[in-house]
């Protein structure tokens, strides 16, 4: 049990769309990233995903709409929902996932994360 620091965590690294493991509960990972530009679209077939921005503003693009995050604002991407992240600026988003979550879906490319590093 220990306390973590939201702050310095996100100063240990400076890559972008590579999710760092900061803790596990049950059976999911609080992952941080920060992210600049824009990502992939991509779907999670079997895992719900949840955003929540610390620093900065995200866009995640749907195929009907667009959502606006802001600091301090959250969403959940429920499974099976195509979907593309976009930080016009860099952001930091802390994500909340099951173990089993790739970053990229189903799709695998170059900008698939396939083992995390802690933090």
């Amino acid at each position: 049990m220990e306390k973590v620091n939201i702050s310095e965590k996100f100063s240990l690294f400076s890559d972008y769309w590579s999710p760092k493991i900061a803790g596990e509960i049950n059976d999911m990972h609080v992952k941080f990233a920060k992210l600049k530009g824009e990502f992939i679209w991509h779907k999670h077939e079997h895992e719900d995903e949840m955003f929540l921005v610390i620093k900065g503003k995200l866009l995640i693009k749907f195929r009907d709409k667009d959502v606006h995050l802001e600091e301090g604002e959250f969403m959940i991407v429920p499974k099976g929902v195509e979907h593309l992240p976009i930080a016009k600026e860099e952001a930091h988003v802390i994500f909340f996932e099951p173990k089993s979550t790739v970053n990229t879906g189903e799709e695998v490319n170059e900008r698939t994360v396939s083992k995390l590093p802690s933090l």
